[in-house]
């Protein structure tokens, strides 16, 4: 089955994938059990030309939820607007770790006092300014020159994360291999993105920037990723037009 890429990637991704076991890529071609599906797992690599790329966001895996699992790390499809008149929306506040992002953005960009990052706060922010789709949030950062990546393409259940993350290993190994030239940041999410460094060949000299998790409550204070991500202004409704 042909991989749908961008024609920019075509040659890295049809070696990355060259490195899966057989076995694996046979799974994969089934187009079974597992999401997102065959046709979407590589979407990252099909809207952000590689010449466009300047960092790697690395997560860690899906979204447990077919629906929310886009081929995008961290694009939730589950979610539709951000806001709602109440502050964030329904879906964006069952998203730990999106709505987690999303004070980070409001606080880093003065929007949020640290003292108040509550429901009402939002609500009373005047949000003319601002995206209000997950779509937009994904464009913005595309047009950040952000690859949303997972170090695993697919999700079947949480017992097979381990096993689903050792099997792209090398399809990730290959891949920065062959972009070590190009000067791209490595954006590393948490544990499991580390994965990744630990994985490197040694000769490979990649910049990272390693930061906890969104999932937890500190990243929204970290200054850091505050210097990272203020710049991209990934609200900005002005970005996206």
């Amino acid at each position: 089955m042909p991989l749908d890429v961008d024609n920019s990637w075509s040659e890295i991704i049809t070696y990355a994938y060259d490195g899966l076991t057989p076995k694996y890529r046979k799974f994969l071609e089934a187009n079974e059990g597992y999401f997102p599906n065959y046709t979407n797992f590589l979407n990252a690599f099909k809207t952000l030309p590689l010449d466009k790329t300047k960092y790697i966001l690395f997560g860690q895996d899906p979204y447990p939820r077919e629906q929310s699992a886009t081929g995008y790390a961290f694009i939730d499809g589950n979610v539709k607007n951000i806001f709602s008149q109440k502050g964030f929306s329904k879906e964006v506040n069952r998203a730990t770790s999106l709505r987690n992002f999303l004070k980070m953005l409001l606080l880093s960009e003065g929007y949020l006092n640290s003292d108040d990052l509550s429901q009402e706060a939002i609500a009373k922010l005047n949000k003319e300014k601002f995206i209000d789709s997950i779509n937009e949030l994904k464009d913005n950062f595309q047009k950040s020159g952000v690859l949303l990546l997972n170090i695993a393409l697919i999700f079947t259940c949480k017992e097979d994360t381990n096993l689903h993350v050792k099997e792209f290993r090398v399809f990730m190994q290959r891949l920065l291999s062959r972009l070590e030239s190009y000067k791209i940041e490595l954006i590393l999410f948490g544990a499991m993105a580390k994965d990744i460094k630990k994985n490197l060949p040694a000769a490979l000299e990649y910049k990272t920037i390693e930061t906890l998790h969104p999932y937890n409550i500190g990243f929204i204070h970290d200054t850091k990723v505050w210097e990272l991500f203020k710049p991209m202004s990934l609200l900005d409704k002005e970005l996206h037009h």
